[in-house]
């Protein structure tokens, strides 16, 4: 996934960003609402993680106005702020999750894996695909022969299509979720990707609509 996260403690912030990207995911981070608003303005994202105190104003407000433009991109709120009536308020304003600092970093991808899997229709972390069964918690594919290792990469590609079951995924959603925005792109880079998919888990997994970009068939 592509994740947003707007942390101003440079600590944490990294902390956290090397917990994501670890997880497999590619992870911007700013510390500034001017910035968060700039980037979710050039970039779609599939997740936030907000801190609500920041140096230039309120993550609520930010969180408001994401929800008042009709955004509907899951939002996570972090805080130091334990008191009931900040985690209702954050809630009311349309945050999904709330964790308060400190947190341990493993609760927050459990956290982050719930709210993108009901995002995604499914809440369940099994999926079946023709003979393959995905463990979308655990990021892990079995087939006939066992296990299927895939690389940090090769799954992010592949988690893509799996929650968006049945959709056209264009190119160009599958390069943001590689890549953060100070990154350059390779041309061919997700062609690779889907000839190693291919390989691994079956011809038709990932099927080509010419000119328009990629669907989730059948292993």
């Amino acid at each position: 996934m592509r994740i947003l996260l707007i942390e101003d403690d440079p600590g944490l912030g990294s902390a956290i960003r090397d917990q994501i990207t670890a997880e497999g995911h590619t992870a911007d981070l700013v510390v500034t609402l001017a910035d968060a608003r700039h980037v979710v303005g050039a970039v779609n994202y599939d997740l936030i993680l907000l801190d609500l105190m920041l140096p230039d104003g309120r993550g609520l407000d930010f969180l408001r106005d994401r929800r008042s433009a009709g955004t509907v991109t899951p939002i996570i709120i972090l805080t130091a702020r334990d008191q009931i009536t900040d985690r209702i308020a954050g809630l009311n304003a349309g945050a999904d999750d709330y964790l308060v600092k400190p947190f341990d970093l493993a609760e927050l991808s459990a956290r982050i894996g719930s709210v993108t899997r009901r995002y995604s229709g499914n809440p369940n972390p099994q999926v079946q695909i023709g003979v393959l069964s995905v463990d979308l918690a655990a990021k892990s594919v079995v087939g006939p022969k066992g296990p299927i290792l895939l690389t940090q990469r090769e799954w992010i590609i592949f988690e893509a299509f799996v929650q968006r079951a049945g959709q056209l995924v264009p190119k160009s959603a599958l390069e943001e979720r590689l890549y953060s925005f100070d990154a350059e792109v390779e041309s061919n880079t997700i062609e690779v990707y889907i000839s190693r998919l291919r390989k691994k888990l079956g011809a038709g997994v990932i099927e080509t609509q010419r000119g328009l970009g990629y669907r989730l068939g059948q292993a």
